[in-house]
């Protein structure tokens, strides 16, 4: 297949950009956010609080957001998510004034920051269906793979150079003015996207009762054994590999490297998995997926536990490079199962579903980390999380032999053949 297929398609390359203003954004967010919180409260309960504040509106809404989604037409509906995360960007930019702790007592601006997390938590129940959802509308079918491929490099891309510059930025221009570019890059992204017109709906039951609705897309992903196998895994993986939420732990005080080694940590998983990313435009990850997807997550877990061990900041860079790469690895054939298992009427509800196993499963995961490493210590939180992931991997292969075997091939083959 052409690896530059779906590049040749004027509104993917404007997708792309879109997507990668916001994860850029968003991510680089989420660092600023972690590095002010510890730098106020110095408790790591309280980066687990971040997590918490996000995973449970973008739980609890995850399923009502994929109804909205497959009834609604999708550019519109992202331009509003994008507007919303630009509203929250620009109040934590409000919160994060200099001169503001002087005239607000610390509790109140922390609270204020959780607020907004949790604000933010709601729109992304609703961006990362709409942004599923939306690829299928524009490039073909069987394109589907290369799409998702390009969709997964642009957003570790962009998850390198988010936290990468938000590090420097900190220690450069302060956190104030990291939130003014973070509300920059939002308002570039919603600019960006009305240059994408808008998608036909083709759910073929519009109106439909909301909680049949929902049953529907419940019973569809526990249904498909390739997808919910896909989502577990990947699901007690990220749960209890979320050492990266402790990073600013490790960067101030075991590791001691600074603002600027805290950056170059939070970039280098997402620097190993971009890398995954781009060389598998050339070298498809379809074949033995099942097999591949198993030993991805097996290396994700040995390198949490390097991680958690190491005192020396490069074996700790290296130890994450590697996560990022297996992660990578991953992450393109969940979302090659996903695009290619998935019916165009259920895309909204399935990225929903898979947005509570998996991306919601990231801030819980912190949660998990950060209490881990209250009760019993940071680095052997880090390492008790790496053994469970070691320890789901293995039931995972003896449960199921058949997602062993899974290969995404003769779907491609399909779809080729439909097209």
């Amino acid at each position: 297949m052409d690896p530059y297929a779906a590049l040749r398609f004027k509104e993917f390359n404007i997708f792309l950009l879109v997507r990668f203003a916001m994860v850029f954004a968003w991510s680089m967010q989420f660092i600023v956010i972690e590095w002010q919180v510890y730098s106020m409260t110095k408790d790591p309960l309280s980066l687990g609080i971040i997590g918490l504040m996000e995973v449970i509106p973008a739980v609890s809404m995850a399923l009502f957001a994929g109804h909205i989604v497959d009834q609604t037409e999708k550019r519109n509906l992202l331009v509003k998510c994008i507007f919303g995360f630009s509203v929250i960007s620009f109040g934590l930019f409000m919160l994060s004034w200099p001169s503001l702790d002087q005239k607000v007592d610390t509790g109140t601006i922390l609270y204020g920051i959780y607020f907004l997390v949790f604000l933010g938590g709601i729109v992304r129940s609703f961006l990362g269906p709409t942004i599923f959802s939306l690829i299928a509308l524009i490039v073909p079918k069987k394109i589907y793979p290369n799409a998702a491929t390009w969709s997964s490099t642009t957003w570790q891309l962009a998850s390198v150079l988010g936290p990468a510059l938000a590090g420097f930025s900190i220690s450069w221009i302060g956190v104030h003015w990291s939130m003014c570019l973070i509300f920059g890059f939002s308002v570039m992204a919603l600019i960006a996207l009305f240059q994408i017109s808008k998608k036909p709906i083709l759910n073929p039951k519009i109106g439909e009762p909301v909680f049949q609705s929902l049953r529907e897309g419940l019973r569809f992903v526990f249904s498909t054994k390739a997808v919910f196998g896909a989502l577990t895994l990947d699901m007690i993986a990220v749960l209890f590999g979320g050492a990266v939420a402790l990073l600013p732990i490790f960067a101030q005080d075991i590791l001691n490297v600074g603002s600027e080694g805290f950056g170059v940590l939070r970039a280098a998983p997402a620097v190993g998995a971009a890398l995954t990313m781009l060389g598998s435009t050339r070298f498809p990850l379809h074949k033995n997926a099942g097999k591949k997807l198993l030993l991805a997550v097996f290396g994700f877990g040995i390198c949490m536990i390097v991680f958690g061990l190491s005192t020396y900041f490069w074996l700790s860079v290296i130890a994450l490079f590697v996560s990022g790469a297996v992660d990578g690895v991953s992450m393109i054939i969940r979302q090659t199962i996903l695009q290619l298992k998935t019916p165009d009427n259920m895309r909204g509800r399935v990225a929903s579903v898979n947005s509570m196993f998996v991306g919601s499963s990231n801030e819980l995961g912190a949660f998990e980390s950060g209490l881990t490493a209250k009760l019993m210590g940071t680095v052997t939180a880090v390492v008790f999380g790496g053994a469970m992931t070691l320890l789901t991997v293995g039931a995972t292969a003896i449960v199921s032999p058949s997602f062993r075997k899974l290969d995404l091939q003769k779907d491609i083959d399909e779809h080729e053949a439909n097209a």
